[in-house]
């Protein structure tokens, strides 16, 4: 699939025509893997919407530990709550591989709100959506175990990344177990329990960033079990 005709992304919500009003605006911008884009409390308020490339969004807790608990793609703005708001980043955003982005300064994306309200109006869309996957995390954190989790994190996956091929719903990720774990809220160990439980079972196998879905109704029926 797409990323960038994925529900959720600013891109999911405008027409081609605002489209090219927002990338004529701003300036390019280039990442390679492991930059980091926005820091976490930091007071810029620059605004960015991906290009190309994909990002993790994650946030530091005070006991050291780092929660991930976003990917963005193209097609996706970054940064809209502290140019908004006028508050200060709640969250880092590190290149997963090569990036690029056209940014704004926080007068320019103000003013691009003020000029075009259609883009107005999706920008509310992206972040209710946004708030809507939120809410959901935060419920299923509570109600399911890290299997679930796991399963319900892959299902995701199929629906926005997965490309099928002879061996059935190829997922290209990134992510290392570590970082899904993290964005998972469980332990390396228990992640990687969950996955071995999967690969045995048939349901799935994974290489080097890459994980394969062979049966994704199973996928599907553990998420509501």
């Amino acid at each position: 699939m797409n990323r960038g005709d994925v529900d959720g992304s600013l891109f999911s919500f405008v027409a081609a025509g605002d489209r090219e009003f927002l990338l004529g605006r701003g300036i390019a911008r280039s990442f390679t893997a492991n930059d980091v884009l926005l820091h976490q409390d930091d007071p810029s308020n620059h605004v960015q919407i991906i290009r190309s490339g994909w990002v993790r969004v994650s946030t530091l807790l005070e006991d050291g530990r780092e929660i991930i608990y976003a990917l963005r793609g193209p097609g996706d703005v970054l940064g809209e709550l502290a140019a908004v708001l006028g508050w200060m980043r709640t969250a880092s955003v590190r290149a997963i591989e090569q990036v690029e982005v056209v940014q704004f300064s926080r007068a320019q994306f103000l003013g691009m709100l003020e000029e075009r309200h259609s883009v107005a109006l999706a920008l509310m869309s992206t972040m209710a959506t946004r708030l809507r996957d939120a809410e959901r995390a935060r419920i299923g954190a509570a109600a399911l175990d890290v299997s679930k989790r796991l399963a319900h994190h892959l299902v995701e996956l199929v629906t926005e990344r997965g490309v099928s091929t002879s061996e059935g719903i190829e997922i290209r990720t990134p992510l290392s177990q570590e970082d899904i774990a993290r964005q998972l809220g469980g332990s390396r160990r228990a992640v990687a329990r969950a996955l071995s439980v999967l690969r045995a079972r048939g349901v799935i196998s994974t290489g080097r960033k890459r994980i394969v879905v062979h049966r994704p109704e199973v996928l599907r029926s553990l998420t509501t079990m």
